[in-house]
């Protein structure tokens, strides 16, 4: 199977978590439109979604879903989306689609996280894929200095020749190099650095499930 109808089908999957008639948290990225597309499908038995990003959120109105802003909502039974790499603890990289901070507000509302991503996304040691971590503009050369003495080699990710700039007016340096063996204290040590707004390390609150899709099939992974 290609990777995108490895996509398509932990989707399809995902969509068994859906609370009728409750809110739906939606990620960004490659594999979350899959699940968008599929959860247009029950359209009539959703209340409403709360986006992480503009772009889900304009693919989401696009199909006819009602946005809620997330400071008018109180609670959520699932937040569904994608990562760039997973470990069988449940710990996440995310950040690939720039959107790396509202995931995780979005995901910290939520009472269930719940992770789709085809096979090729589960490691043993995060660190393969270039974390993200999203800073205040002002501080992208300092906050790279400081990353590159804790063990990466953090470049700014850079759009037609320019800095990318995220939903939230900031950039992204993206660490190159590392091993995290220790997801949480890395985690913890990166937020705390200065002109840091959030690194794309999910594992102080990771996934409670992980929708894995391979060539046997689609695997569930609880954590």
């Amino acid at each position: 199977m290609t990777q995108d109808e490895l996509k398509l089908e932990v989707a399809k999957a995902a969509i068994a978590y859906v609370v009728e008639n409750e809110i739906v948290g939606v990620g960004t990225g490659s594999t979350a439109n899959f699940f968008i597309d599929e959860l247009a499908k029950i359209k009539d038995k959703v209340k409403a979604t709360v986006a992480s990003s503009e772009a889900t959120a304009a693919r989401l109105r696009a199909h006819g879903f009602e946005v809620l802003d997330l400071n008018d909502v109180t609670s959520m039974p699932v937040y569904i989306d994608g990562a760039d790499e997973i470990t069988a603890s449940g710990a996440m990289i995310k950040g690939g689609g720039a959107a790396l901070t509202r995931e995780k507000i979005v995901a910290s509302v939520a009472q269930k996280f719940i992770c789709i991503a085809d096979g090729s996304k589960q490691v043993e040691t995060l660190g393969k894929f270039p974390l993200p971590v999203e800073v205040i503009p002002m501080s992208h050369a300092v906050v790279a200095r400081k990353l590159n003495a804790i063990g990466g080699e953090a470049k700014l990710r850079l759009k037609d020749g320019k800095p990318l700039v995220t939903d939230n007016g900031n950039y992204i340096l993206d660490v190159h190099g590392m091993q995290i063996t220790d997801p949480v204290a890395t985690e913890a040590a990166i937020n705390n650095i200065v002109g840091v707004v959030t690194v794309g390390l999910f594992a102080a609150q990771g996934a409670n499930v992980c929708l894995l899709g391979t060539a046997e099939g689609v695997k569930t992974l609880q954590f």
